[in-house]
């Protein structure tokens, strides 16, 4: 582009001693080359001049362009500063509002702005960012100083502090546009209270209790707090809460750890002893026993301090109290010890508990009188031990004794009971199958006489029906017996007469079929054994009436033969 310019410009004085010479030497020359310059010559010239304009323009708004943005990246805030305006009074130490000069408390988060650079000027800082596992305390920069004692900044509605100092509350992790000409920003770690602990609190910032002589005070008042916080992480400020970690687990102590623990006996003899206490601080009472027993030397620990303070001598003075009672020889013997421990124990727990310490077991595990007095007695205890020990082994063996005939005996009445159950299982069988076969009989006795019954009733209905079928018959052969009876009558009494009519009668319709060959014939039998009859008859009548013989019907004589065969012809 610079070339082309330049190019340009030389081209101007060429074109004008052209025209002179022109001019000077002739006309047409000079018109030839004024309508040159008019021509091509001036059209070149007007687009060289437009190109630079562009460029030029281009140029410009590319520098007010660069000059006038500001760019804030993820994560970034810009901090304006007003540079013309009005002026800051001598106790204003941020612009008041966006037409004073100083830096501005608007911020510009991420994007893209425009500003006057002759206005303002700014700076581009990153943003505050608290990592996981931390927080943030904001401490203000600007404002009134606070009070006399007061070291907490004042904040307004919107949360924005307005005097200097620690702003309340805190910071969770994240990240935060925070002014850096405005607050200061520190990162601290989370109160973390392990599993067995509690947190105690005490309010550095609160307004001072109205009764100062109390160990606890209320939420609203500065000291120690009643309230404790519960095993977890707990984002408190630290300017504002402190949190002091008591130890609520079990805890061991040796008696005889850092010093010859021991008392004189009745006797004058030293009793040294060894033993074991286990305690822990109550929960519910963790603040008063913090408030009780802590130092400065001991830092936040009070276990040292409750067992100096308070185990020990308590121990201490029980053991020389009560151990000046006894002699040296009772403290070999087993009872004096238990009944020592016992109370020794006892004792440790209505002392400390009052105190919000718990005492979970307290041992005597060992007491050492003096050797002078210790082995005669050791020796004469063991003896005693040795006589218990042989008087239990003979209670033992007649306990055993007893127990042997005791189970012989359980054994016998077992077996009785057995065989009583077996003989009352077996009794109660047989007569469970008796009934069961008196009642089967008796139903087949039932049955059997409901079929006797029913076989008279059948019998005697039989019996009925027989005879009326027999009185029928009597009847009917009566009745046909008078008939016949009146028949013979009509034939003189002569039933063979009656016979032989009856005879004729019956034969009489199919006599002419009938071929009688022979004398010998079943046929003639019949009628020979009519016609004997019928001689005995006649004799009889002969007999028995009068000689002369009354003729036979129709005149004909009654042979044997012949008679037969008037008959029959009578009959026809």
């Amino acid at each position: 582009m610079s070339d082309l310019v330049r190019v340009v410009v030389q081209d101007e004085p060429a074109e004008g001693s052209g025209a002179g010479r022109a001019g000077a030497g002739g006309g047409s020359r000079g018109n030839r080359t004024g309508r040159g310059f008019s021509g091509g010559g001036g059209r070149g010239f007007a687009v060289g001049l437009k190109l630079p304009g562009l460029l030029l323009a281009a140029v410009l708004g590319l520098v007010v362009w660069q000059i006038t943005l500001i760019d804030v990246g993820s994560g970034q805030i810009a901090v304006l500063t007003r540079k013309v305006g009005l002026d800051l009074k001598n106790s204003d130490e941020i612009a008041p509002s966006a037409q004073h000069k100083g830096v501005q408390r608007e911020l510009l988060t991420e994007g893209r702005y425009f500003r006057n650079p002759y206005v303002w000027s700014w700076q581009v800082v990153p943003q505050v960012e608290i990592a996981s596992g931390e927080m943030g305390v904001k401490i203000s920069l600007t404002g009134e100083d606070p009070g006399y004692g007061e070291f907490l900044a004042k904040v307004d509605e919107r949360g924005e502090a307005v005097t200097k100092g620690i702003v309340p509350g805190v910071l969770n992790p994240g990240r935060y546009p925070v002014n850096p000409f405005l607050y200061k920003v520190e990162v601290h770690k989370p109160t973390t209270i392990p599993a067995g602990y509690k947190g105690v609190v005490t309010n550095l910032a609160a307004p001072l209790a109205k009764e100062p002589n109390r160990l606890l005070v209320d939420a609203s008042e500065r000291g120690v707090q009643k309230t404790t916080l519960e095993p977890g992480t707990h984002y408190l400020n630290p300017y504002v809460t402190r949190v002091d970690l008591v130890d609520c687990r079990s805890q061991r102590f040796n008696l005889g750890q850092e010093d010859d623990m021991g008392f004189p006996s009745k006797d004058g003899f030293w009793v040294s002893l060894d033993g074991v206490i286990e305690f822990r601080v109550n929960p519910e009472k963790a603040a008063d026993v913090y408030v009780l027993f802590n130092r400065s030397e001991n830092g936040p620990l009070i276990d040292d301090e409750i067992v100096q303070t308070v185990i020990m001598p308590n121990a201490r003075s029980f053991c020389r109290l009560q151990g000046s009672n006894s002699s040296g020889r009772e403290f070999i013997q087993g009872e004096t010890r238990s009944a020592f421990q016992k109370a020794f124990e006892q004792e440790m727990r209505n002392a400390c508990e009052p105190l919000g310490i718990e005492i979970i077991q307290a041992l005597i595990t060992t007491i050492r009188p003096p050797e002078k007095i210790a082995e005669p007695v050791r020796r004469r205890e063991i003896a005693k031990q040795e006589e218990l020990q042989y008087k239990q082994q003979v209670l033992q063996q007649e306990s055993e004794q007893k127990l042997a005939v005791e189970k012989a005996m359980v054994e016998q009445k077992q077996a009785l009971v057995t065989a009583g159950r077996d003989v009352v299982k077996s009794t109660t069988k047989a007569e469970e199958e008796q009934q069961v076969a008196l009642t089967l009989a008796n139903q087949q006795l039932a049955v059997s006489q409901l079929k006797l019954d029913a076989s008279l009733d059948e019998a005697m209905a039989i019996e009925a029906r027989g005879q009326a079928v027999a009185d029928v018959v009597r009847f009917d052969n009566e009745a046909e017996a008078a008939g016949w009876k009146k028949a013979v009558q009509a034939f003189d009494g002569d039933g063979q007469a009656f016979a032989r009519y009856v005879l004729y009668q019956k034969l009489s319709t199919a006599w002419r079929r009938m071929m009688v060959n022979t004398a010998d014939s079943p046929m003639m039998k019949i009628l020979d054994s009519f016609t004997e009859s019928a001689a005995k008859s006649s004799a009889g009548r002969k007999n028995a009436v009068p000689a002369t013989e009354p003729a036979t019907p129709g005149g004909q004589e009654q042979t044997q033969t012949g008679g037969i065969e008037t008959d029959v012809n009578l009959a026809q």
